[in-house]
């Protein structure tokens, strides 16, 4: 049971990490490999951005490490929470919001509607400046009463 705590306490602890790191850091002093996820159109598949993908992974990948030659201690569980959560954001932003594979197109699911639509008021701003809604699952409420009024 404590590992699944672990598990379950690591991934909700990415949220925030994910925020953070989106807001100062994306938005910040690495804005030059962010910048082409705000442009309206990007040259083909893969944006600079994706590069944020090793940053997150890299963690994971070492927790997972040390905990395997540790007899899967506590960083095995901590590195599987890492991972999760980068499962997530690879089907809910890349797949879901973004539509980089053409599926998963339409839902009446109001907290995914809100999701959406919190997603799309971060993209409005093209720049780095103003921005808002930088976390990836958790949804300011206004958007979910803007979802359920559609």
């Amino acid at each position: 049971m404590i590992n699944i705590l672990i598990v379950l306490g690591a991934f909700i602890i990415m949220e925030g990490v994910a925020w953070f790191a989106h807001k100062y850091i994306m938005h910040g002093w690495l804005w030059v490999f962010h910048k082409d996820h705000h442009k309206k159109e990007t040259d083909g598949f893969l944006e600079h951005n994706d590069f944020f993908f090793l940053i997150f992974a890299i963690p994971g990948i070492i927790s997972l490490y040390v905990g395997m030659q540790n007899n899967f201690n506590f960083w095995f569980f901590i590195g599987l929470g890492i991972t999760f959560y980068g499962a997530a954001y690879f089907f809910i932003h890349d797949i879901f919001i973004h539509q980089r594979f053409k599926i998963l197109r339409n839902s009446n699911n109001t907290y995914l509607k809100a999701l959406r639509r919190a997603h799309k008021m971060h993209h409005k701003h093209l720049g780095k400046e103003d921005g808002e809604c930088f976390g990836m699952l958790w949804v300011p409420f206004k958007y979910f009463v803007e979802s359920k009024k559609k």
